[in-house]
């Protein structure tokens, strides 16, 4: 059975739409900012994504487009186990909450391995990119929902409000740094570790 996977939801979801090629679908998904989600990068990703749902029975090839010189074109359509994968997808992935390992908590984690100037420096960094793009998305996001219904772009408006927490985060987070009241040691933090280590250890039975 085919793995769940976003960028394989977006095929089964563009095939609901209308049969198409791959091409065709690397091309809507980036044309409707959904490439912010979806990873069609490497265009190898998505036919390999393809090849699997036809072999699993969710899509198949209903035409082999030719025009002249150019190379055929397989245009596929969905069946009706891909619809019912689909639904059974989003369902779980729209009620489940799904907890990941994001670089960025990883590496937050392990902050301490730096200097507290070190770390400020590169949170600044992060800081004024991530302004930029909170901007960017809440420009873009008020211009389309001029002609736009809310439900094509809830994806949009999520990634803008994480944007955003993110960002209030790293402000917060850079005053305790700038002014001193967030600090550490390599001594400090031995001494924690060494007193964690002592209260949890214990004699077995």
């Amino acid at each position: 059975m085919t793995k769940r996977s976003p960028l394989a939801l977006a095929v089964l979801a563009l095939l609901e739409e209308a049969p198409m090629h791959p091409y065709r679908m690397q091309q809507l998904i980036a044309l409707r900012g959904k490439d912010r989600v979806v990873n069609v990068s490497q265009r190898a990703s998505l036919y390999s994504t393809i090849e699997r749902l036809a072999r699993d029975g969710m899509v198949r090839i209903v035409e082999i487009e030719r025009h002249g010189q150019r190379p055929e074109r397989s245009i596929y359509e969905i069946s009706d186990a891909g619809r019912v994968t689909a639904r059974g997808w989003l369902s779980e992935m729209l009620s489940v909450p799904k907890h990941g390992f994001p670089d960025f908590h990883a590496a937050l984690a392990h902050a301490p391995l730096l200097e507290p100037n070190e770390i400020a420096a590169l949170l600044r960094t992060r800081r004024d990119t991530m302004a930029r793009e909170v901007a960017e998305l809440e420009k873009e996001l008020e211009f389309v929902s001029a002609f736009l219904p809310r439900v094509v772009l809830l994806d949009a408006e999520l990634i803008a409000r994480t944007r955003a927490v993110e960002l209030e985060f790293l402000c917060d987070a850079l005053a305790d740094l700038d002014s001193g009241a967030m600090t550490w040691s390599r001594q400090s933090l031995a001494a924690l570790a060494l007193s964690q280590e002592t209260q949890h250890q214990y004699t077995p039975a």
